[in-house]
């Protein structure tokens, strides 16, 4: 096969290793490629990647049949039916009930593919009917050229992007980690690391990475604040506050791909100084560093395992937060732990079981209690269970207008052992861990 970009030697061997898998996804990705979709994704359906998924986006989103001259562009919409086990005591949205509420969740259109020899992008603009507002989702270009270092086969890169680790090939960091979709109408966790989603779509970050001998990994890079007119403007809420200067980020790895598995170990780290009001005065300081590891075994042809782990430390530094009066401890800390475990049969039908446990200092100040989403005890102390189940029947080579149209359906269940601090009145009005257990069922489809 003749390549419009060589990629790497172990994109040319996984394209052996994939020919005969068949469900499809991103109908641009799979046009340019004319790689059917579990070739890049576990299960056949985003956003979880294998080994050649991986090499596709590190090597810029570049890789193209050479008649490959589809327009970029896909659509994705996502509608979900949310059940909590006891009603919330207000509206789950501006526009939702307490309970037993349908949405279309998300209704996005992709430029997703590549632009030159060496540029390729990943954006992304959603609809929501939660808010009813179109925004700027997730933005990825990249530039990559494939290059020899010491006799030996290497990727160096650059990414623009605007949610760090959104630029990550891992699924382990929580940009892309599991659960790949969840319902937006539920109670909320009150505190979770910067690097989980605190700036996403609100900075812009650029980055430099090398991935040599397909094994190992550096990349380091920093993030400013996007303007408030320009938040305001896309839709995004300006929830973070204005980052000092720049805010240094880095990510080591090493992966090992073998014929049977993969597996990956890696470090990952961010440092950000934080005004919350986009003032001149004092900065809360946010340092991030965590370690990730996964396994992905499909050496049993249909069958797929994958384990997915990630350890968060945050060191929290409040100085802002302490001269406004909003926390009452000048210093603090954050710890996540989160863990997956699935299993795909036939690119079709999985089943993925995963654990969060999130635990803080105690703050009495920054966590008071409120109804549903408040804390009793000043922590964020919370720890779950999720099982997911789901069904891609669309995405074959043969299927119904392939391969322009997928779908995954899934039914998911969580249970909370501890929600904000307890299990049992955890907000200080009456509401236990186990009133925020959520039945979540979604249709996803990718067109």
């Amino acid at each position: 096969m003749h390549m419009r970009n060589p990629g790497t030697c172990l994109t040319a061997v996984l394209i052996g290793w994939s020919a005969t898998r068949e469900a499809l996804a991103l109908p641009s990705f799979a046009q340019q490629t004319g790689q059917p979709c579990a070739t890049c994704h576990v299960g056949g359906f985003g956003p979880q990647l294998t080994p050649f998924g991986r090499a596709f986006k590190l090597g810029g989103y570049t890789l193209s049949m050479p008649d490959a001259n589809a327009v970029p562009l896909a659509a994705m919409l996502v509608t979900s039916y949310t059940h909590t086990a006891t009603d919330q005591p207000d509206a789950a949205g501006p526009h939702a009930g307490r309970n037993d509420n349908i949405s279309l969740q998300e209704a996005s259109l992709f430029l997703a593919g590549r632009m030159t020899d060496h540029i390729g992008v990943f954006a992304q603009t959603t609809y929501s009917d939660i808010d009813r507002k179109v925004t700027l989702d997730n933005v990825d270009v990249r530039g990559a050229r494939t290059v020899t270092l010491g006799e030996q086969p290497a990727i160096l890169g650059v990414s623009l992007n605007d949610n760090p680790a959104a630029q990550d090939a891992w699924n382990t960091l929580p940009a892309w980690r599991f659960p790949y979709m969840a319902s937006e109408l539920v109670p909320q966790i009150a505190r979770a690391p910067l690097l989980d989603g605190g700036l996403e779509h609100q900075v812009v970050g650029a980055s430099g990475y090398a991935f040599y001998r397909n094994a190992w990994y550096a990349e380091i890079g920093g993030y400013r604040s996007l303007s408030r007119g320009f938040l305001q403007s896309v839709n995004v809420e300006d929830s973070a506050g204005r980052i000092a200067g720049v805010a240094p980020y880095w990510r080591l790895a090493y992966e090992h791909v073998g014929q049977s598995h993969s597996w990956s170990v890696g470090a990952v780290g961010l440092d950000a100084r934080l005004h919350p009001d986009r003032g001149t005065g004092p900065a809360d300081t946010y340092r991030d560093t965590g370690l990730d590891a996964s396994f992905e075994w499909f050496g049993a042809g249909r069958h797929v395992f994958t384990i997915n782990g990630a350890y968060i430390h945050e060191h929290q530094d409040r100085d802002a937060s302490v001269a406004a009066g909003t926390a009452d401890r000048r210093t603090g800390s954050l710890d996540s732990l989160t863990f997956n475990t699935s299993y795909y049969y036939d690119a079709h039908y999985g089943v993925t079981l995963g654990r969060f446990d999130t635990r803080g200092t105690r703050d009495v100040g920054l966590f008071a209690p409120a109804p549903a989403s408040g804390s009793r005890t000043g922590t964020p102390d919370s720890a779950g269970t999720i099982l997911q189940v789901d069904w891609t029947p669309f995405g074959a080579k043969d299927s119904w207008n392939a391969p322009w149209a997928n779908v995954r359906v899934g039914v998911q269940y969580t249970v909370y052992d501890k929600f904000n601090g307890a299990s049992r009145n955890y907000d200080g009005f009456g509401r236990n861990a186990h009133d925020n257990d959520t039945l979540f069922l979604f249709l996803w489809a990718a067109l």
